[in-house]
């Protein structure tokens, strides 16, 4: 018994749905799948229509509640114990993505599993360059690469236990970075965690200047979360390395030395060939500005 949880916001999700229906049509298995719409300003008849689909429920929220408290409440009206959640904006790789789950569900005790991402190997017009290549390079692992962190998760894509998820102490307002303070949630309960070749193309490409800015949300979100305590103050390697300056009491000639080179990193971004070294530099001091204001 199975639950598919979808959250979307501004995007269509008939095609997703449409290969989830696809699939099931062929599998032994009793499922639900779950759309809510966290309150689209576009106008999306096709979601309308997945009602057609079965074991299909679509309801729409009149405001947005922002990512983590729409999976929260996906997750409070699920029927059944076992909970996928996919992104709005991706498409399972292969046919069997639904079997491969449920296959990988029943072999052990596995709070959670997560099957991976993966993007298009053509290249993306100029303008959604910055994503792609940061997706590619940094997103897509292999599975025995992926479990050797187990606990760095990419929520677009996982299975797990609903109890598992409704009692991780994830912060409901709106804000980017959930995904870390989910995995840091999975590694302080020592939830197993098992990694598994399933993916999901993600799809859904911003532009180069909408990811900047996303970026650098995160970055904040991080810093607020650790003032907060909700989250640790080395997880990520941003963390690490600013540890690592602060420690060397390099962090005045760091940002000295780069923040010259800062507006030629902003317009590589939006380059048909961006530099993802120049934009771990350019979040880096970021962080390192928010950093100082905060400590002051």
């Amino acid at each position: 018994m199975l639950s598919i949880l979808i959250p979307t916001y501004n995007h269509s999700v008939y095609s997703l749905v449409q290969a989830l229906d696809n699939e099931f049509t062929s599998l032994n298995i009793t499922y639900e799948i779950l759309v809510f719409d966290d309150g689209s300003t576009l106008p999306l008849p096709d979601n309308e229509k997945i009602t057609s689909f079965a074991h299909v429920k679509f309801q729409k929220l009149k405001q947005n509640i922002g990512r983590s408290a729409i999976r929260k409440k996906l997750a409070e009206n699920a029927i059944y114990e076992t909970i996928l959640f996919l992104d709005a904006d991706v498409l399972p790789v292969s046919p069997s993505f639904i079997d491969t789950y449920y296959k990988a569900m029943n072999q052990g005790a596995f709070e959670v599993i997560f099957g991976g991402v993966a993007y298009a190997q053509e290249k993306p017009k100029i303008d959604e360059r910055l994503r792609w290549e940061y997706g590619r390079q940094r997103e897509v692992k292999a599975a025995a690469e992926r479990q050797k962190a187990p606990h760095f998760i990419i929520t677009q894509n996982v299975l797990l236990k609903k109890k598992t998820f409704l009692e991780l102490s994830i912060p409901t307002e709106n804000f980017y970075g959930d995904d870390l303070v989910f995995s840091q949630q999975l590694k302080t309960k020592n939830i197993n965690v098992l990694h598994i070749e399933n993916p999901v193309f993600h799809l859904g490409l911003e532009s180069s200047q909408h990811y900047l800015k996303k970026a650098l949300s995160a970055v904040k979100s991080i810093v607020a979360l650790e003032d907060k305590g909700v989250l640790d103050p080395n997880l990520t390697k941003l963390q690490q390395t600013y540890v690592k300056l602060k420690k060397l009491r390099m962090l005045g000639l760091f940002t000295w030395f780069f923040s010259k080179k800062k507006a030629k990193m902003k317009e590589n971004f939006t380059s048909a060939s961006p530099n993802l070294k120049w934009f771990d530099l350019y979040r880096l001091l970021y962080y390192i500005e928010l950093k100082s204001k905060s400590n002051a």
